[in-house]
């Protein structure tokens, strides 16, 4: 599955930043604070936090952006966070991030789960397998 491991160098291409890589119920965090914000309302409203690393060089980030919109439509129950680790290189770190994306699945503030690449199948079914799990909504 798509994972993209360096940065490559700039060449111009401002394509990038054409990328959607919010909207839906999507939320770009930009600072740490921002994080625990986000952490702090899906505890208190009891929701699945799921935090997809990613940047805007990555092509298999691209690509499975707009799918990841398409998943914080269709859950509710969850709340998805999306952090660019070139912009949050230290917090990414401190996540130990070897690639991208990395989405982790998080509950009460804790790693419940983990994928790495862009692999959609493999992205819906542990969604919904934790969904199932933790006896929260989710949409046949």
């Amino acid at each position: 599955m798509g994972n993209c491991f360096a940065k490559r160098h700039n060449d111009g291409d401002e394509s990038d930043h054409n990328v959607e890589f919010t909207g839906g119920n999507v939320h770009l965090i930009t600072t740490k604070e921002t994080w625990e914000q986000k952490l702090d309302e899906a505890n208190r409203d009891g929701k699945l936090v799921l935090a997809n690393f990613s940047a805007t060089w990555c092509g298999p980030c691209r690509i499975i952006a707009p799918f990841y919109v398409e998943l914080s439509e269709k859950h509710p129950s969850i709340m998805c966070l999306t952090v660019d680790v070139d912009e949050l290189t230290e917090f990414s770190t401190s996540w130990d991030i070897k690639a991208t994306p990395t989405f982790f699945f998080l509950k009460d503030g804790q790693q419940i789960d983990k994928l790495v690449g862009a692999n959609k199948p493999e992205l819906e079914k542990k969604l919904i397998a934790i969904l199932d799990s933790l006896a929260l909504p989710c949409p046949t």
